[in-house]
């Protein structure tokens, strides 16, 4: 079997490919090791371009764009490997990037999934929105990251050097046990991009595993290379797959009050966007809550399916304050100073 299956999801990624694939085939040299292009029905030249530079890469090509978890999903349940990286095509591989997140997995088969410290390829002294030092969520749901609160992105100066238990791993860059993957049931399709990253480490975590920061490991990112963060179907996705994990993984406890106060600051939200002159926005948020009561009937069974095969249990690395209240009330700006 493969030891590390790179997998990378392509749709019309040319630029990223010619620019950072040979970072990714260059440092991943192991012959244990496959680099794998999965295309998600591209119509510019990336498939020509992996075919004519790097013949040797496999390329399994969709003939549609299925979207981030279902392309992965796919790809993955026909990929035998013991170990999936999850790499976004904007990503700058480092000279020995994989050893410490391999080192590390084997080390301890409690780990689920861990991550490398992600820099900013625009700004490399700054970590990267996406993910910086590893991941995490405040008790209403809104992930915030070890570097990063929000829209506030810290310069790296060593301050997050050290190994750590997240909550969740980015997954523009997510070194997978593939065992515990498919354990735990694989990335939910329905969540299309953004978000399902945070679904699976909640729940790879639900049955006992852990995830890990490994910032010996480095990778620069671009972000935004699909969806940029103006896009109002970008924000429509984040708060609706958002509201799509907070139901589908809170205790029920949890979730009535949780899903009150969030309606509430989803309504503020789309309000702000309205009085702001950002109608598309304020679209994207109306759009949202109502794609969140169009799928309760789905969320509702794998709500039960959950509950029944791992259980609604509560785990640690949630922030238990609002990170909202923090940032525009208290003017917490790094992660540091939250004293948690």
């Amino acid at each position: 079997m493969t030891r590390i299956a790179i997998v990378i999801l392509n749709w019309n990624g040319s630029v990223h490919l010619k620019r950072f694939l040979p970072s990714v085939c260059c440092y991943s040299q192991s012959p244990e090791d496959r680099v794998i292009i999965v295309d998600n029905g591209s119509t510019d030249d990336s498939k020509t371009f992996v075919r004519s530079t790097f013949p040797r890469i496999e390329l399994i090509e969709f003939t549609e764009n299925h979207g981030f978890a279902p392309g992965y999903a796919m790809a993955l349940k026909i990929i035998e490997a013991k170990y999936y990286v999850l790499l976004n095509s904007d990503v700058e591989a480092t000279p020995g990037w994989l050893d410490p997140l391999y080192a590390a997995m084997e080390a301890d088969p409690d780990i689920a999934a861990c991550m490398p410290k992600m820099r900013d390829y625009n700004h490399p002294d700054r970590f990267e929105y996406a993910g910086a030092a590893g991941g995490f969520i405040d008790f209403l749901g809104y992930p915030f990251c070890r570097g990063r609160l929000l829209s506030s992105v810290e310069t790296d100066t060593g301050q997050y050097d050290q190994s750590r238990d997240v909550f969740w791993a980015s997954g523009a860059c997510m070194f997978l046990r593939s065992s515990a993957y498919f354990e735990s049931g694989g990335l939910d399709e329905d969540f299309f991009a953004h978000m399902e990253e945070i679904d699976l480490c909640w729940r790879m975590r639900r049955i006992g595993f852990k995830i890990k920061a490994i910032p010996e490991s480095v990778v620069f990112h671009i972000g935004g290379g699909t969806l940029p963060n103006n896009n109002p179907h970008k924000l429509f996705l984040n708060y609706r797959n958002n509201l799509f994990l907070l139901f589908k993984n809170l205790s029920l406890g949890r979730l009535i009050p949780v899903l009150i106060i969030r309606m509430a600051l989803d309504g503020m939200s789309a309000m702000f966007y309205l009085l702001s002159g950002s109608g598309s926005f304020f679209k994207a948020v109306i759009r949202a809550h109502l794609g969140f009561y169009s799928n309760l009937p789905g969320l509702i069974k794998k709500r039960t399916m959950l509950k029944n095969k791992i259980g609604m249990i509560h785990t640690g690395e949630i922030y238990p304050r609002s990170i909202l209240f923090d940032f525009f009330v208290r003017k917490i700006r790094y992660f540091s100073q939250l004293n948690w």
